[in-house]
């Protein structure tokens, strides 16, 4: 591993805080030896949709509810989102299922508004260094959950994370996504290496998304076990009832049947890794 100067960031690093740090998110414990399936759909679409959606997290197992009300989008034609009445939509989910919520800000003139309704405040790869969006996370009353840049260093993914802490927000959960390389087989390249060095230099709880890091259905599997074998706090997920009918993100949402089979083999990895759970060394 490339040497790196812990005191960049200081807040993050083991050496400010040796045990590992657990983050509630609506009554669910992120970073503790349960690994905690997050799921839904890419967007908001249709108030049936996310319903379904949700019952469908539900019933699998899961333990908290993802889903855009904004989104990012490459191209500036494709569906953006509902915004607030994405937002509106997953409180009354909320309601009825009683998962959390789990959706992105984009920007920090929307950043009170999703804050109003999530019970966690994602920020995408594409803001990993979009500083102004992270001061304000750092003043946040929810939760954040910060995904790595698709080109980000190990050290420029924790000192994001430091900005967030450094505004007085300790609540952060780091989300690897996929990085950019030369393969051509999935959309990016899953970077489980990444677990075990976050752990080893930092408290803060790491998940994974192998949903957009692979881009496909059938990947998201086999991803999710191994990452949780890597030593994952948890995972991101896109599921959809119809992901053919998925206004965003179809080929890689996995259908409710195969979600639920990964909420059941997670856990059984996750109690096989408890067995034999090894202290992490402080740097």
């Amino acid at each position: 591993m490339p040497i790196m100067n812990p005191e960049e960031f200081a807040l993050a690093s083991r050496r400010a805080h040796q045990a590992d740090s657990v983050v509630d998110v609506y009554g669910v414990t992120v970073g503790g030896l349960r690994p905690v399936v997050c799921a839904g759909p890419c967007s908001v679409e249709t108030p049936e949709q996310i319903l379904a959606c949700a019952e469908a997290v539900r019933k699998s197992g899961a333990h908290l509810l993802r889903a855009g009300a904004y989104k990012p989008r490459t191209s500036p034609y494709s569906f953006q989102g509902l915004g607030e009445r994405g937002l509106k939509l997953l409180a009354e989910v909320r309601e009825e299922t009683g998962l959390g919520i789990v959706t992105e800000a984009v920007d920090t003139d929307t950043f009170d508004l999703v804050e109003e309704y999530a019970d966690c405040v994602q920020i995408g790869a594409r803001n990993m260094q979009n500083f102004s969006l992270l001061r304000r996370a750092g003043r946040s009353v929810r939760p954040i959950l910060l995904k790595r840049g698709l080109c980000a260093t190990l050290q420029e993914f924790l000192l994001a994370a430091e900005y967030v802490l450094a505004g007085g927000n300790p609540r952060v959960i780091l989300c690897e996504r996929g990085v950019r390389t030369f393969a051509d087989h999935s959309r990016t390249t899953l970077d489980l290496s990444i677990v075990p060095a976050v752990k080893r230099l930092s408290h803060l709880p790491i998940i994974v998304d192998p949903s957009h890091a692979t881009g496909v259905r059938d990947a998201v599997p086999s991803m999710s076990l191994a990452a949780i074998a890597a030593g994952a706090h948890g995972l991101l997920i896109e599921m959809h009832v119809q992901p053919n009918q998925a206004l965003t993100d179809g080929p890689q949402a996995i259908y409710p049947s195969q979600l639920e089979r990964i909420v059941s083999d997670t856990a059984s990895i996750a109690a096989i890794l408890a067995q034999s759970k090894v202290p992490q060394p402080l740097i």
